[in-house]
């Protein structure tokens, strides 16, 4: 359609100049430097298969850990408290996805993007710690010839190793694969906190399925409830405070442009969620070794207290992050409120909290959802432009600019039809 000049502001209803709109098919103009790169490339395919074969390794994994290892009697009893305890597992997951995904919504990100992290961390990274964990502290234990040292091994060293770097691996990928969609720290976060809750809800079913066999096995009474309430209602938040950490670090490296933080954050936050992560596994378990199972139980009482006290504070260091974003987009797209690529309700639309739910339950429906999305988009890619400048580098972000303008100036178009009708 066509717009003002540039540099005035728009005239008439939303936006809208009064004259004749154009046929709906009319395609957009051209970008001068051509289209902005599709989320949909060679890389997002890659990811795509990457992410499915891993996922059945990890599934693969799992089942040799969990069912094909064991003699043939425990087998179906194995089986049925799994089936028992996958329900309980898995139900309060969609209350913990809930709270990301109303916090982030500025700018949220895809359901497919977050059902594939939450998929790689309950599938990949579950099923090849296990194998890494047991045999790994088996192997230590038999170096040793003790099983305490072996049970310490799997406990503080190997599970924050190789269980934050697995969780991670979710991350990287969509550094890599997806770049388009991973902006900044909120993004590192979100992601992070997908994957762990994936990776969480899979562990806790193995806890209690553990637990419903002790209940029904050894008669140990309360056994499963007892769990239920350590892991899935003091301490959920655990895993997704750990690998935070890591998402945080690749935030910071997706909003810088010097080449050494790209390295130094993200591996700084991997350190920083092993290390939180090893405390926690590692202090009640040296506890109850060197001094006694009930002092061991005294001081994981202590770290649940602590543990509380970081998730909530972490909640509320996500809740300013996701200000500071709303923020930057405020900022970067003020100038196109000047310019006239957008109206001031347009702005307002687009800036507001929960932009995307607000014009999609307006007469604006889908096109509005878009309308807003692209708008965001537009003032993040200014956002890393605006970095890389100042670095004196290139980002991919500067390519998304003006075809999400003329994006901008499409769903308009949509949304005015829409509202004629």
């Amino acid at each position: 359609m066509t717009q003002p000049p540039w540099g005035q502001p728009p005239q008439g209803f939303y936006g809208q100049p009064q004259q004749p709109q154009p046929p709906l098919q009319q395609p957009p103009p051209q970008a001068p430097y051509g289209q902005a790169p599709s989320r949909f490339d060679s890389r997002f395919w890659m990811g795509l298969v990457g992410t499915l074969l891993g996922c059945a390794l990890g599934l693969a994994a799992m089942l040799k850990v969990f069912v094909l290892d064991l003699p043939p009697g425990p087998r179906s009893l194995i089986l049925e408290s799994m089936s028992r305890a996958s329900v309980v597992a898995y139900l309060p997951v969609v209350l913990y996805l809930f709270v990301p995904f109303v916090v982030d919504r500025y700018d949220p990100e895809p359901w497919w993007a977050l059902l594939g992290v939450f998929a790689w961390g309950a599938l990949f990274a579950t099923g090849v710690s296990a194998v890494v964990n047991t045999y790994g502290g088996e192997l230590v234990a038999e170096l040793t010839g003790d099983a305490k040292t072996g049970e310490l091994y799997s406990l503080a060293i190997s599970a924050p190793v190789f269980e934050e770097l697995f969780k991670g691996l979710a991350i990287f990928g969509m550094v890599v694969f997806l770049r388009r969609e991973f902006d900044g720290v909120v993004d590192g976060i979100i992601y992070g906190t997908f994957a762990a809750i994936g990776f969480a809800a899979t562990e806790n079913m193995i806890y209690y399925a553990r637990a419903d066999l002790a209940q029904v096995v050894l008669h140990k009474e309360n056994a499963l409830s007892d769990i239920f309430v350590l892991r899935g209602v003091l301490t959920p938040w655990l895993h997704p405070l750990f690998t935070s950490m890591t998402g945080i670090g690749f935030g910071l490296a997706r909003e810088s442009h010097e080449s050494w933080k790209k390295f130094v954050f993200p591996a700084g936050g991997y350190v920083v969620a092993v290390l939180l992560h090893s405390w926690w596994n590692g202090l009640p378990t040296i506890t109850a070794q060197l001094a006694g199972q009930s002092e061991g139980a005294a001081v994981q009482l202590l770290n649940i207290a602590v543990g509380l006290l970081m998730a909530l504070v972490f909640f509320i260091i996500v809740c300013v992050l996701v200000y500071r974003k709303g923020q930057t987009i405020k900022k970067f797209l003020y100038d196109e409120l000047l310019i006239g690529t957008i109206s001031k309700e347009e702005y307002d639309l687009i800036t507001a909290y929960g932009g995307r739910l607000k014009a999609r339950l307006s007469w604006r429906g889908k096109a509005g959802e878009d309308f807003v999305a692209a708008g965001a988009r537009l003032a993040l890619s200014k956002f890393h432009t605006d970095r890389a400048h100042k670095g004196q580098k290139r980002t991919i972000s500067m390519d998304f600019i003006v075809p999400l303008r003329h994006e901008l100036a499409r769903q308009r178009q949509m949304m005015m039809a829409n509202y004629r009708r």
